[in-house]
């Protein structure tokens, strides 16, 4: 007889699944984008929206190709560098294969990751600004990830380093990009992404620009100072090794006071909640005019930055 586990296999048509890892997005399975028709009432623009990914954000992708190409075996424990969304991925996905993991973290990331990392079961290890060298002083949790990663005697860590992996950008070249191409229909004339680790724009950017080279590729990048959790200024931080350069077309600068005012609209306006990664993005992509059908990227939801909020109830 035939028992009812043994009955109920994984199922896509179904959304039933084995294993949360199932749930991971590619072209059949692709993470939604929803037009913002009251930010942007006269333009096709529209959001992918990352933070519905198994595990909350746009680096879900990027953990589980690093993942994938890490081959750690039993003996070995995980160290990354993180700002806290490919570090929450990798601990999730870590775990459930039973691998050990530390993070290294800036300081200032908001309390609600790090509480987060620490249910996964990751060891998170703060780092200051002063850590690293005072020409790129919000490097430090790079730095300290490839001290422990490098130390003579500590062999039996594997480091991803999602800054310099293509595992990073093959995610989003074989995934993210290929998704968008199929659900503009192909008729996408802008692709709007934040400078990061650089894995989403540079994947993605190439995977559109092969499809078509018209194609627009626009970077937002944060003032110095920022306080923007996932994006880099270029002006206070290294510029990531897997960065291709070539398939941007133009680059946007965001202060916070933009990034946070339409991350408010977003919430207020569009019903959506997002974080603030998310707000610059959606500043940037409305300052570029008439860009034709264009998609920018959501990269998580704003349930991790209810303490960065906080000082935003006040505003009208």
């Amino acid at each position: 007889m035939t028992t009812l586990l043994e009955q109920l296999t994984t199922d896509r048509r179904l959304r039933r699944f084995d294993d949360i890892s199932h749930l991971l997005p590619d072209v059949d399975q692709p993470t939604p984008i929803v037009r913002l028709r009251r930010l942007a009432p006269s333009a096709s623009l529209y959001l992918k929206l990352e933070w519905l990914n198994p595990f909350g954000s746009v680096k879900d992708r990027t953990a589980s190709y690093l993942l994938a190409e890490s081959r750690v075996d039993p003996t070995q424990r995980l160290v990354e560098a993180s700002s806290g969304n490919t570090a929450i991925a990798l601990a999730a996905l870590a775990a459930r294969a039973g691998i050990p993991i530390t993070v290294t973290i800036p300081e200032g990331v908001p309390a609600e990751k790090k509480i987060l990392l620490r249910m996964l079961g990751a060891e998170v290890l703060e780092t200051p600004d002063d850590l690293c060298p005072v020409d790129h002083p919000r490097d430090g949790a790079i730095a300290l990830a490839r001290a422990i990663a490098h130390s003579p005697g500590n062999e039996h860590y594997v480091w991803p380093d999602q800054y310099s992996n293509p595992a990073n950008v093959r995610a989003h070249y074989e995934t993210t990009g290929p998704e968008i191409w199929r659900q503009s229909e192909g008729r996408i004339e802008t692709f709007v992404a934040a400078l990061g680790t650089c894995g989403t724009v540079t994947g993605v950017g190439r995977f559109l620009k092969e499809c078509n080279p018209a194609v627009r590729i626009v970077a937002i990048e944060p003032n110095p100072g920022h306080r923007l959790a996932g994006l880099k200024s270029f002006a206070e931080a290294n510029v990531p090794e897997i960065l291709d350069a070539s398939v941007i077309d133009d680059v946007v600068r965001i202060d916070d006071g933009s990034a946070y005012a339409t991350t408010r609209r977003l919430f207020r306006e569009e019903g959506l909640i997002v974080g603030p990664s998310t707000g610059a993005i959606v500043a940037g992509a409305l300052t570029l005019g008439e860009p034709g059908l264009t998609v920018a990227i959501s990269p998580d939801s704003g349930f991790k930055y209810a303490s960065f909020f906080a000082d935003q109830l006040d505003e009208r």
